[in-house]
């Protein structure tokens, strides 16, 4: 029996050290939407085909996890007027991306940045842009003004692509941050 119960234990043990060595294991603060790995990603990335064919035609399509669902509600109500461009849709486009940017919004999601994003509004607050929110200010407070809107590589803070290296599969880590036209980047 105690030979036995020995074994077990060790293979339970040389199972579980192979798990963690690669990656397998995850516990389930690790486990994110989508089975997406909420350690590594901020947000959920933008896995919607026809939201990212539509939006990412003219933007970067921005993940719906960056505003809470009432600004995706109020941002395709004024689609005649988006931004200085008429980005109308008809009604079940308009309809099926609502679905998508609401279901996964910044208050409906569990994301790292999503979570903080939506803590960082007070009730009222309806944000049309991600750069107008209290945690969008917070984290870039320190970027000189010539780094991003006077860089001609990169124009305005709208453009995350430009210096999130990863910011289209939802990760937004500083450590991943290179802006143009800078050498070093260090916070």
């Amino acid at each position: 029996m105690k030979t036995a119960t020995w074994i077990l234990v060790n293979v339970l043990g040389i199972a579980l050290g192979l798990g963690l060595a690669s990656g397998v294991v995850l516990s389930d603060d690790d486990e994110g939407e989508g089975g997406w790995r909420q350690s590594r990603l901020d947000v959920a990335p933008a896995d919607n085909a026809f939201y990212t064919e539509e939006c990412g035609a003219c933007h970067f399509p921005y993940q719906p996890g960056l505003l809470p669902a009432r600004s995706w509600q109020r941002l395709m109500g004024g689609l005649d007027d988006h931004f200085g461009e008429n980005a109308e849709l008809d009604g079940a486009d308009a309809r099926q991306l609502m679905d998508y940017l609401s279901t996964n919004a910044a208050d409906r999601s569990s994301f790292k940045r999503s979570r903080g994003i939506s803590r960082s509004l007070q009730q009222g607050d309806t944000p049309l842009r991600i750069t107008a929110t209290r945690y969008f200010k917070r984290k870039h407070h320190e970027l000189s003004s010539h780094m991003v809107k006077g860089n001609p590589k990169v124009r305005s803070f709208s453009n995350c692509n430009l210096c999130h290296t990863q910011a289209s599969r939802g990760s937004y880590n500083e450590h991943q941050v290179k802006i143009p036209g800078f050498r070093y980047w260090d916070d």
